[in-house]
């Protein structure tokens, strides 16, 4: 027995007990004596072998080398060092213990008693019926050495060979249709097929041996050993035609396993004529709706989908299956290539309303600003055929940025999942489509892949599918990735991957119905790639012979797959020529009277394509039901009670920190007082909304306890690991769940994922909170493209709030600007016209009309109160607010409860309450400000004694801009200049934003100087000493009534 060596014999003794109470159900008791009586081999087997080979200076003998190399003399592979060794006797013994008539009887019966390796094998008996007993245990090992070597190499060989089609057989799959693959594999040769045997230790003449399969595959299926060449035979039908499989990267068992059976198992891809036939209808629909686009509208941009005309059914399967499941909705996110035909095809928009969309002729509707139809989404509910169950299907709007909606859609999935109370991604899931070049090349793709398995963002797995056309817009993969595989990025999460060939209908349907299976057992991500190529170039309108002209010489030559896929099926007699002909025929009826329907459309709205609607929270034609918002105080009964919550720990026998004792005394010594400071504030409005049954979700990095230690709204028990308290949870019996959690260290995907977790439901109050307000720039892309037009592109609003600390306080240039500048730049409103409005609710007007509001606060109650206003007003828009953080412990930077109970609501400016109020005549200047500074400016202001030439106004909400309230606010002090006053520098800040409208509110009768830092290319300096300079220098002018004098 020369290769059982004492390393690998005794791992495979170690684990005989437990092997053998697995399979044959006994206890400890039973096992024990006999696998002790195993174990003493190992102690022989060692000095045993070292008898048997003598080693002669220092180093081995011939025997020695003999035991050390393979048949070749080369050294032996790895998988006969000892670990392969243990593993595969491991599945012998399994085996013998099912079947103890096998090959393998004797060795057992013998080593269980306790003979060595050597002496526990006997050969088989003579022809006189004798067996040859060997003369000493020494001479058994060697004597019995090359017939028990030959059949472990042999085995051993097979279950390398078997591992090697499982690991690398998809690097030599068919899946290009074009047959041109780009894919770059490293160097190392593929070493399969009946040429390659030699490879493993094994001969030609072995090709009709029959070899026991290991239990880590099914290729046998009933079948427990099979001949060399049905072995080859099986694993290049599993693992080497049309699908690649990537999954032996997993580090789990039992999904390994999984996926193998549904692979390998003989006859698994069988599908029924009927199913056949159901395939082939969709793939008419999917190619004629292209064809007929390209009849009517040849010159129109359009991203078909020609080249991948499977995806349609793939997506239908992928549906239908999760439907069979369970699933009652399904999230959708895509790219533009395929859009039309999804939506109609799948979504099952109606025709018409997607072929108006090519008329240039329709009017737009005044819903808003509108998109492109290849942007629009979706919603819709229907029967699925298929299951005879109900199902809502949404495809989510977004823009050409290629994958950024990703992250909006598992917000979206989770929210829905959430209010439905699907804490095991059972009813709702999320399906995402790409490209190859975006999902290799966007960071967010792997934002998302991270977000995927973190318990307050997993949506409990995610189909996505790689529309792979082998190129980005005009670049080759080899140019646009480094990894083999544009999908290579899915391995961080262990996530398969099932590569097919898109021109094999049949295997793009089976691959989508084992992913559809895969989420709906692991609740795990796993990717589709489709290979396919594209027809056309990135549009109908490029010519991609200019960049790739092998590529599309190809391509030209490519026989569609509609074609090819028919004539199978006739020639299988599964269709006549006739059926085939009169499918064709019927769905090019219903393109063309949906066509002749679609020339009576005279208006083109926008709102019959929204992706997410609000059933009763708008009127019939999606207007708010009033004009009018509410106050947004509370009564000082609910102040107390959630002060009190705020301040204590509800949870008995929770040992909290020492520090964090001191603040919630501190805490309740406010209430006592009838103060609150910024982080009260936001436990009252929180707590208040939370109570009236409005669910509040606070997202971002260390949102728990703050990024300042502010918040502490996550308690954690000093004593006990993963024992946490939140307090916000214990305000009332029937109240609203809080969700407050801390994120990945994200911005794109984290932000992305809370507008889509916003745009589930009105009556929620999402939050994200940057750790600081400059880390928003990583994030620009959803603020752009989302949350800024989103509904003048999408008539979608939106209530999210972004929480942006903010402050010019000498911490650098990277800690102190939000830049909200560029978040004013954006806003809608037109500087130079004062809106004509209705003064009684002109500010709720106002709200209406803008696409966003942008508000820094200056005292706790009105965060309190812009808070509650997100929720109590009858409209959503997004809210921007720059947060403090030097104010969040500043002694004056308190409120009142008077300041929030019933009848006060949020302030659009603070008007001037001290002595100028009471003497207007004899105020000089008047001091706009916003935030911070005005703390800074108050305080220079009493140290000069200028409190009564000085006035000192507030702007709260600095868009939509308060032109009514300005304007009353310098009629007041009528004899005052006006000045503008900011902390950030000139170029930066809200200055430009400002001044035009406080012009326009005055109609321009005065002029509106500036006190600040100046221009600069930093948002701030990093030197200490130069900040405060700075600082000094602009209070210097805010307060020198004289430096403006005779200037215009």
């Amino acid at each position: 027995m020369p290769k059982f060596t004492s390393r690998s014999y005794s791992r495979f003794l170690k684990r005989a007990p437990d092997l053998h109470a697995a399979n044959q159900g006994c206890g400890a008791s039973e096992t024990g004596p006999t696998m002790q009586h195993l174990r003493t081999t190992v102690a022989r087997l060692r000095p045993l072998a070292r008898c048997a080979s003598p080693q002669v200076g220092g180093g081995g003998g011939a025997a020695d080398r003999t035991l050390r190399t393979g048949p070749s003399g080369a050294a032996e592979p790895e998988f006969l060092n000892g670990t392969g060794t243990s593993n595969y006797v491991e599945e012998m013994y399994r085996a013998w213990l099912r079947d103890p008539g096998d090959s393998w009887d004797i060795f057992f019966r013998n080593a269980n008693p306790g003979f060595t390796p050597g002496a526990a094998y006997q050969s088989p008996p003579d022809r006189s019926g004798a067996r040859r007993v060997l003369a000493s245990p020494a001479q058994a090992v060697l004597g019995a050495g090359p017939n028990v070597q030959k059949l472990i190499e042999d085995h051993l060989a097979i279950h390398s060979l078997i591992r090697t089609y499982q690991v690398r057989g998809h690097h030599i799959a068919k899946l290009d249709p074009l047959g041109i693959s780009c894919v770059d594999f490293d160097d190392a040769p593929c070493k399969v097929g009946f040429q390659n045997v030699g490879f493993y230790g094994l001969e030609e003449s072995d090709l009709d041996k029959v070899f026991r399969l290991p239990t880590t595959t099914f290729i046998g299926g009933n079948e427990s050993a099979l001949p060399l060449r049905e072995i080859i035979r099986r694993l290049e039908m599993a693992y080497c035609q049309h699908i690649g499989v990537e999954f032996m990267f997993i580090n789990n068992v039992e999904q390994c396993q999984w996926i193998r059976e549904r692979f390998e198992r003989p006859g698994a891809m069988q599908f029924s004529g009927e199913e056949k036939r159901t395939l082939l209808a969709r793939m008419v629909r999917s190619t004629r709706f292209e064809e007929f686009l390209q009849r009517k509208w040849s010159s129109e941009k359009r991203f078909g989908l020609e080249g991948c005309e499977s995806l349609i059914p793939a997506l239908k399967t992928l549906i239908d299956t999760s439907s069979g499941s369970g699933v009652d909705s399904v999230i959708m996110g895509m790219p533009h290539r395929g859009r039309l035909n999804v939506l109609a095809n799948v979504i099952r928009k109606e025709l018409d309303q997607i072929f108006c969309q090519f008329d240039s002729k329709l009017e737009a509707a005044d819903e808003g600003s509108g998109d492109v139809k290849y942007h629009l989404g979706m919603y819709h509910r229907r029967k699925n055929r298929m299951t005879d169950r109900e199902i809502t299907l949404s495809l989510m709007a977004n823009p050409s940025h290629l994958e950024a909606v990703d992250p909006v859609v598992q917000g979206k999935t989770k929210a829905e999942q959430f209010y439905c109370g699907d804490t095991e991604g059972k009813r709702v899931m999320s399906i995402l489509l790409h490209g190859d070049a975006a999902f290799a090349g966007q960071g967010v793709v792997y934002e998302t892949f991270h977000l995927s398995d973190l318990p307050s963002y997993t949506t409990h797995g995610t189909v996505h599918v790689v529309v792979n056309n082998q190129i980005g817009f005009t670049t080759d993969p080899r140019m646009a990735r480094s990894s083999a595989y544009p999908t290579d990025v899915a391995r961080v999460v262990n996530a398969p991957i099932f590569h097919v060939n898109a021109d094999d209908p049949e295997a793009v349907v089976y691959v989508c119905k084992v992913a559809a299976e895969w989420r709906n057992t692991f609740h795990k991500d796993v990717v589709v790639d489709l290979v396919c190529y594209r027809r056309n170039g990135h549009n109908e309108m490029d010519e991609p012979m200019f960049t790739q002209p092998l590529m599309y010489k190809k391509i030209k030559k490519q026989r569609g797959v509609l074609q090819k896929y028919a004539e199978a099926l006739i020639a299988e007699g599964v269709v006549t020529s006739q059926e085939y002909e009169e499918m064709i025929a019927d769905y090019d009826k219903v393109c063309e009277d949906a066509h002749t329907r679609s020339k009576d459309e005279k208006i083109l709205h926008i709102n019959t394509w929204l992706d997410s609607p609000w059933p009763g929270f708008f009127t019939f034609d999606g207007q708010p039901k009033s004009m009018s918002c509410p106050s947004t105080g509370i009564s000082e009964e609910d102040i107390v009670h959630i002060g009190n919550i705020a301040s204590s720990v509800p949870e008995k026998d929770f040992t909290i920190h020492g520090g964090l004792s001191r603040i919630l005394k501190a805490r309740a010594s406010m209430v006592s007082q009838r103060v609150c400071d910024w982080a009260l504030a936001e436990y009252m409005a929180f707590g208040s909304l939370l109570k009236e049954g409005i669910h509040v979700r606070l997202s971002g990095q260390d949102v728990e306890r703050g990024t300042f230690s502010h918040r502490h709204h996550v308690l954690h028990h000093q004593n006990v690991d993963k024992s946490i308290c939140i307090p916000m949870n214990h305000i009332s019996k029937d109240q609203a769940p809080y969700t407050v959690c801390n994120s990945s260290l994200s911005e794109y995907g984290v932000l992305g994922f809370e507008l889509g977790f916003a745009m589930a439901s009105p009556n929620a109050l999402v939050l994200w909170e940057a750790q600081f307000g400059d880390f928003h720039n990583t994030a620009q892309c959803i603020i752009d493209q989302f949350i800024c037009p989103g509904q003048a592109k999408w008539v979608r609003q939106n209530g999210i709030v972004l929480l942006l600390p903010h402050g010019m306080e000498g911490m650098g240039p990277e800690h102190s600007s939000a830049r909200p500048e560029r978040f004013l730049q954006m806003c809608n409103d037109d500087p130079d016209v004062f809106p004509k409005l209705p003064l009684e609710d002109f500010a709720v007007c106002q709200l209406y009309d803008c696409n966003w509001i942008v508000a820094n606060c200056s005292t706790p109650a009105n965060f309190f109160h812009v808070l509650r206003r997100q929720i109590v007003q009858p409209l959503r828009k997004p809210l921007i607010v720059f947060t403090p953080k030097s104010l969040l412990r500043h002694p004056e930077a308190k409120s009142s409860f008077d300041h929030m109970l019933p009848g006060t609501e949020f302030k659009r400016i603070i008007s001037e309450e001290g002595p100028p109020s009471a003497s207007p005549d004899r105020v000089r200047r008047i001091i706009f400000c916003t935030g911070k500074v005005y703390y800074e400016l108050a305080r220079e202001r009493k140290d000069r004694g200028m409190e009564e030439e000085v006035a000192i106004v507030r702007i709260e909400q600095l868009s939509p801009f308060p032109f009514d309230l300005v304007k009353k606010e310098v009629e007041h002090f009528h004899n005052a200049d006006l000045l503008w006053c900011q902390e950030e520098h000139k170029n930066q800040g809200y200055y430009d934003y400002i001044k035009p409208r406080i012009r326009t509110a005055i109609t321009r009768t005065r002029p509106v100087w500036y006190a600040g830092r100046g221009p600069a290319a930093a948002p701030a300096t990093g030197n200490k000493q130069t900040h405060l300079v700075e600082l000094q220098r602009f209070l210097d002018t805010a307060f020198d009534l004289t430096r403006f004098s005779g200037r215009q």
